[in-house]
């Protein structure tokens, strides 16, 4: 039995599965680019995991973490997009530069305490507060129970104030 943790054996696994995983992560995106790079991230993060991954299973293993860091960019692309969106059309000649800096520097923050959530949180975070989901609806969605969303968007909220003080969510 082969073993993802032996160089060569990830190698071939590489090998006989990248064009594979790549035509799979085009036909998601429509970007090369970011179809290549979401093939390397999923084999990088096999590679990470190689220890827990059964070879036999590992084909398997590397098209759903491509569809999953797939789908991480489209959730991150609906806030970015949300975001701007619902931003009040503003001519940006008249702000204030010290406030527009500002703004950017919340918004870089905010990205990146979202981002640094648990994926269980980030997902219920980003599904309630962002696609309008009830946290009954959620739990139907992601099979788990309504007192788990409740705890996982709790736990979300919390990080979320500590790291933006002062700044009601």
């Amino acid at each position: 039995m082969s073993n993802l943790c032996e160089e060569k054996h990830f190698n071939a696994f590489y090998l006989s599965h990248v064009k594979a995983a790549h035509n799979f992560a085009f036909y998601k995106c429509g970007d090369q680019s970011k179809s290549y790079d979401l093939v390397q991230d999923a084999f990088a993060k096999i590679w990470e995991n190689c220890s827990q991954i059964d070879y036999s299973k590992a084909k398997t293993y590397l098209f759903t973490t491509v569809n999953n860091l797939f789908l991480n960019v489209m959730r991150h692309q609906k806030v970015v997009f949300t975001y701007a969106k619902e931003a009040p059309y503003r001519d940006q000649t008249n702000l204030n530069p010290e406030y527009l800096l500002e703004e950017e520097e919340f918004k870089t923050k905010l990205q990146k305490v979202i981002a640094n959530l648990s994926a269980e949180q980030r997902e219920v975070f980003l599904l309630n507060r962002i696609e309008d989901k009830k946290y009954r609806e959620i739990a139907v969605l992601l099979n788990i129970s309504q007192k788990t969303v409740e705890k996982r968007m709790s736990a979300a909220l919390k990080a979320i104030r500590s790291q933006l003080e002062g700044i009601k969510i």
